[in-house]
């Protein structure tokens, strides 16, 4: 009788070589990573001097080039803003044929133009000193006529750019990209722009969903269930049923909250004691009941009832017990917080 064969192995998987055009990518990758490099060993008392102008602006941040430089410059003009810095784009060739009317007393001026010479930034060299404005330069050529027009100069260059022809932006443009996002993020801390603030800026979509607060969530007024201490179980019944939130809170003659009552606190009183009617609030509530304050994020509501396994939260004014609202589970899901 012939043996079983063993049964074989699957072939391992091989790792596919690298292709030429996945060696192209990756050297892409490492001379932008190594422009960048060079862009952040420079940084120096300038970027200190640039930030400092910047937070002390009395107006908004114009923010102009042309060209990649220009498209960059939207970026950063628009990181700016979102994060608390009043900032705006300003097209180098459209600023000659009126547009430089946007550009008003007490503005700082970023100017972002690799080469520093060309012809269309150049130009408004002599208007934004006869305005008065304070002129700062990101550039990759650091004697160049913008720069020596600048008031402060970051310098932006690069070893090389990626494009094997030497032509195409491509390290220099993001060497600049990365600069404006350190000014952003430099002037957001300076400031103490904070998540309420950038919450206030971007009020629409998922990330304005997740920055949404408790104050803006939470039932106040007539719609917040309370009851005193001595209050008895048929009326404190009566209560959660009103305000439809299974729950009310419970507070003592000073109007602070010193514990709660909920649907299952009800049910629990009675498998202790048959004749639960005789009971007033005080003996039935759950004390020291967890709590949160209206400025809180709703996301940090969420993560508090789900840490503790519970479905709402008293929201008490900040620094005291006085109850000025809550905030039940369903109204942070229906909001589209989770």
């Amino acid at each position: 009788m012939p043996l079983p064969r063993k049964a074989s192995r699957p072939p391992r998987a091989r790792r596919p070589a690298d292709t030429e055009t996945l060696q192209r990518g990756r050297r892409v990758l490492a001379i932008e990573i190594a422009a960048l490099d060079a862009v952040a060993s420079r940084l120096d008392a300038r970027f200190e001097r640039a930030v400092d102008i910047l937070g002390a602006c009395r107006g908004k941040v114009v923010v102009t080039g042309i060209g990649k430089s220009g498209l960059i410059c939207r970026k950063v003009a628009a990181t700016l803003a979102s994060t608390g810095t009043p900032a705006m784009f300003l097209h180098a060739a459209e600023a000659v044929h009126g547009d430089f009317g946007i550009v008003g007393k007490g503005d700082v001026v970023l100017a972002v133009s690799y080469s520093g010479e060309v012809e269309e930034v150049v130009r408004l060299l002599p208007m934004f000193k006869r305005h008065d404005l304070t002129v700062i330069a990101l550039t990759g050529a650091p004697t160049s006529t913008l720069a020596r027009a600048a008031d402060v100069v970051l310098d932006a260059s690069v070893p090389e750019e990626a494009c094997p022809l030497g032509l195409a932006p491509t390290a220099s443009t993001t060497a600049a990209l990365a600069l404006g996002d350190a000014l952003a993020v430099a002037l957001l801390e300076r400031n103490g722009f904070g998540e309420n603030d950038f919450g206030a800026l971007h009020p629409a979509g998922s990330l304005g969903r997740r920055l949404l607060t408790v104050a803006e969530l939470m039932h106040h007024g007539g719609d917040v269930p309370l009851v005193r201490a001595d209050t008895p179980m048929a009326e404190t019944v009566l209560e959660i049923s009103e305000k439809r939130l299974g729950v009310t809170g419970v507070v003592d003659t000073h109007g602070e909250l010193i514990g709660v009552v909920t649907d299952g606190d009800l049910r629990r009183g009675l498998q202790r004691d048959g004749e639960v009617h005789r009971l007033s609030a005080r003996d039935l509530m759950t004390a020291h009941p967890k709590t949160i304050e209206p400025n809180a994020l709703a996301a940090r509501a969420l993560a508090d009832m789900e840490r503790h396994s519970i479905t709402s939260l008293f929201v008490l004014t900040p620094g005291t017990r006085q109850p000025v609202g809550v905030v039940h589970l369903h109204d942070i899901l229906k909001a589209g917080v989770a």
